[in-house]
């Protein structure tokens, strides 16, 4: 069962449709063989080139690569491993350290490639951690409840958290992973599910009271329930996105979380809205948050490096006209590539000498997560998924 769910992992499918459907068709499963057949096809699926260099091979079948992942990453003595996979007897495994850094931290060569010219020194700690799962964060709704109140809450519903170290609004969950959907204070509208990077995002634009905000690339609207709580449900929020679906998804979010002012639009804003501030968190290569399945980076292709800078670039142009003299605007993505960072921001501030760069977050943004003028965080260092988000300014004359 196993080796046929990794087979098509290896093959292309998503690992979790595959993991999804897997489970479906045999539910007679018990929860322990479950959750082993959930290690084994995410790991494996993960771990694949590294596997690959164990045995020498390539194209070793999933058997194999089950059989490398037990005796060579999690160290279960090679008989046994061996009886696990239903290899027969197993191979003996390369012992010497893997020479590269796409082997050592099983990323596809050219991306692998990417990360060294874009993180120099610090390329293998950044791949190292795209290898461990990121936290479960949770963002309080402040129009609600406090978040030491919220983290009082989950632990009468047996859920055990801790504060975020970078985000005033963020709680990490700690324990087994528990069944959040299921939870009457998610029902209620306390909290949202969202990265502590993404959290920071919505909070550099530092949305007041009675402010007119535009959220232009809002999604199901993860960033736009924040700008809300942020306003504390006054002024004019406005939020665009060209799926429809994603726009229902955020009325309906918006209702649980007590937000009653926000404004979607079916159409692009028109020039000349003269927002207070405008946040463009653009689509992009999602480099960033390659954590999240351990099948997406195998899926990506070389060209998404080039894909997005001319969009990103159109958008953040259109944004910057939505925005009045002395407001802001704040530009962000979820990847680490300077073509879709600092050098599209670089050029849109050379066409745009009317705006100027500012510091993230005032005071209250810890400055390790600055980088060069720029917010930049990312899991190695601050145990996010990977964010980059410009702030300027446009001039008040």
């Amino acid at each position: 069962m196993a080796s046929e769910a990794i087979a098509q992992v290896l093959a292309g499918s998503p690992a979790e449709r595959v993991l999804d459907r897997t489970l479906r068709d045999h539910r007679h499963l018990s929860r322990e063989q479950r959750q082993a057949l959930k290690e084994a096809v995410y790991n494996v699926g993960l771990w694949r080139r590294r596997l690959g260099y164990l045995l020498g091979r390539e194209d070793a079948t999933p058997p194999f690569l089950l059989y490398a992942l037990l005796q060579g990453l999690a160290g279960v003595p090679a008989k046994e491993a061996a009886t696990l996979s239903g290899v027969g007897e197993g191979p003996s495994l390369n012992a010497a350290p893997a020479p590269a850094l796409g082997l050592r931290a099983s990323l596809p060569d050219w991306l692998a490639d990417h990360f060294a010219r874009e993180l120099g020194p610090e390329a293998d700690a950044f791949c190292a951690h795209l290898n461990v799962p990121g936290p479960i964060t949770l963002r309080v709704n402040p129009l609600r409840i406090s978040r030491d109140a919220l983290a009082d809450r989950l632990r009468t519903e047996g859920v055990t958290t801790r504060p975020g170290p970078w985000s005033p609004l963020a709680l990490h969950v700690e324990g087994p992973r528990p069944n959040l959907y299921a939870l009457p204070s998610l029902r209620e509208g306390l909290f949202e599910v969202q990265d502590e990077g993404s959290q920071l995002l919505g909070l550099v634009v530092e949305a007041r009271p009675g402010e007119t905000v535009l959220d232009v690339c809002a999604g199901a609207g993860g960033k736009t329930l924040l700008l809300g709580a942020e306003m504390k449900d006054s002024g004019r929020l406005l939020a665009y996105d060209p799926d429809p679906e994603r726009l229902d998804r955020l009325l309906q979010r918006s209702a649980r979380a007590g937000l009653a002012h926000v404004q979607v639009l079916r159409m692009p804003p028109a020039p000349g809205l003269g927002a207070d501030r405008v946040l463009v968190d653009a689509p992009c290569s999602e480099l960033g948050s390659l954590r999240r399945g351990p099948d997406l980076r195998f899926r990506a292709r070389p060209e998404v490096l080039a894909q997005f800078p001319p969009l990103q670039q159109d958008i953040l142009q259109h944004a910057g006209d939505l925005v009045r003299p002395g407001g802001r605007l704040v530009y962000a993505t979820c990847t680490v590539n300077r073509a879709e960072n600092e050098d599209l921001v670089t050029a849109f501030l050379a066409s745009r000498p009317e705006f100027s760069l500012v510091r993230p977050g005032g005071s209250w943004l810890a400055s390790v997560c600055i980088r060069d003028g720029f917010l930049f965080v990312a899991p190695h260092l601050h145990g996010t998924d990977a964010f980059f988000a410009a702030v300027m300014e446009r001039s008040a004359g």
